[in-house]
């Protein structure tokens, strides 16, 4: 049975600070992944598109790209999540504990702080709107394009149009394009 020196507030949040950053670190690894499934996703559905001259085959990329692209981006969101927890609640308890006013994981902060970030981070939305919005809808042109389409796989791809307007709007609302602001000093 533990004693109250073997189970501590100091060690409880250590814990949870190792447990998050091992779970940031597995959602990094996987978000990463899914932008090479999907290339190889859209590979995949243009080479079967030419090879079976089949326009309606080209519907099967919006909706494989809509459910890669909401994995991506709620792997993201999750990773921007446990950040910023770090940041704002957890480093800020252990500071305390230690008997510091500013947070102890300051690597948390400081990369936030690089003057190129809102630049990578513009870019990033780009790459993400191609990759999950632009080349999805150029398969839907490319399939309205071609006018072989049935009732069945016209609404499809107006339902498709649909669900990949609702992804993009959430890649850009989850870029985080702004500035981060300086940390503050010492109080």
């Amino acid at each position: 049975m533990p004693t109250d020196e073997d189970v501590t507030i100091g060690k409880l949040l250590l814990a949870e600070y190792d447990r998050l950053k091992e779970e940031q670190k597995t959602r990094i690894g996987f978000r990463d992944n899914l932008l090479y499934v999907t290339l190889a996703v859209m590979v995949t559905i243009l080479i079967g598109a030419a090879q079976t001259d089949q326009p309606a085959v080209l519907l099967a990329l919006p909706a494989a790209t809509f459910i890669l692209g909401w994995t991506y981006l709620v792997n993201d969101q999750k990773i921007s999540a446990i950040g910023s927890y770090v940041r704002t609640d957890l480093g800020v308890r252990l500071g305390a504990l230690a008997g510091r006013r500013e947070n102890p994981f300051e690597w948390e902060t400081v990369h936030r702080r690089d003057a190129r970030r809102v630049q990578r981070k513009i870019i990033q939305c780009a790459v993400d709107l191609t990759a999950f919005g632009a080349v999805p809808l150029a398969f839907l042109v490319t399939f309205w394009i071609s006018r072989t389409g049935t009732a069945l796989t016209i609404a499809a791809s107006v339902l498709e149009t649909l669900a990949i307007a609702v992804l993009t709007t959430q890649i850009v609302l989850y870029a985080e394009t702004r500035p981060e602001l300086p940390a503050p000093g010492p109080i």
